[in-house]
């Protein structure tokens, strides 16, 4: 284990220690209303982020209320995404059974899925139209996985609909990741069968990265198929921009 992976993976430890000793303590004040439970969340990501050197800009006006959909590259894109605003994810069930990370997004109070089951997707459609009454936007991954990010997957708009069902605005939002190096964005990207503990040793073990996010502006729509085709090719057109804006750099004389 390179010195690197050790160092991060102790200043990992201590953030994650802070993060359950603030929720103990927010508890003894009471009990936590979801929009509490959001924004102790977003203090979370913020202290891993810091923790672990990983700086990450925010272009747009991020999301208030109703639903926000956005490309999944890897686990990484919660932490960016909560510590930008305060939200409640929907993530597939097995994340809920993983050590510490599975409390943390219940605490958070993330939405489960059991993508194999009808009546589970029924569920969390349920809990989407009253989430989406909050002051707290709702994240969606309509993808359904994570990718290496050489293509934003069609979307799949059957969780889409407790917006457009409801009148809710949906944002766009497109996450890129840089890396020190020259190395491609893929490195960093959790994708196909890669189990969880290598790929996040080989993260900690990263010389050096950045996050991108971008937000578009917030729609309106009565299809969840339209809504689904037209934020997904605004997330593409929103990474297809920082690619371009990153190869002009690369060709300007030094």
């Amino acid at each position: 284990m390179s010195l690197r992976i050790l160092r991060r993976a102790v200043a990992l430890v201590f953030a994650l220690a802070l993060c359950m000793a603030r929720y103990w303590l927010l508890r003894l004040r009471g009990p936590l209303s979801m929009e509490r439970r959001a924004r102790w969340l977003q203090g979370s990501a913020k202290g891993v982020l810091t923790s672990l050197g990983i700086h990450y800009t925010v272009e747009g006006e991020p999301a208030t209320h109703g639903l926000v959909v956005s490309n999944h590259l890897s686990y990484l894109d919660i932490l960016i995404i909560s510590a930008a605003m305060p939200c409640f994810f929907v993530a597939k069930v097995e994340i809920g059974k993983w050590p510490f990370f599975g409390w943390t997004a219940r605490m958070g109070g993330t939405i489960f899925l059991d993508r194999g089951s009808r009546s589970s997707a029924m569920s969390v459609a349920e809990q989407m139209v009253e989430r989406l009454k909050l002051p707290i936007p709702v994240l969606l991954f309509p993808e359904g996985t994570s990718t290496d990010g050489s293509e934003v997957l069609p979307f799949h708009p059957r969780l889409i609909d407790p917006a457009t069902s409801t009148g809710a605005q949906i944002t766009a939002a497109a996450v890129r990741y840089e890396l020190e190096g020259g190395m491609e964005e893929r490195e960093l990207c959790w994708f196909g069968d890669v189990e969880f503990l290598p790929h996040m040793l080989k993260a900690l073990d990263a010389p050096g990265f950045s996050a991108k996010l971008r937000f578009g502006k917030p729609e309106v729509f009565t299809d969840r198929r339209i809504a689904a085709d037209t934020t997904r090719a605004e997330i593409v057109s929103m990474r297809e921009a920082w690619q371009c804006g990153a190869k002009r750099e690369e060709l300007q004389p030094v």
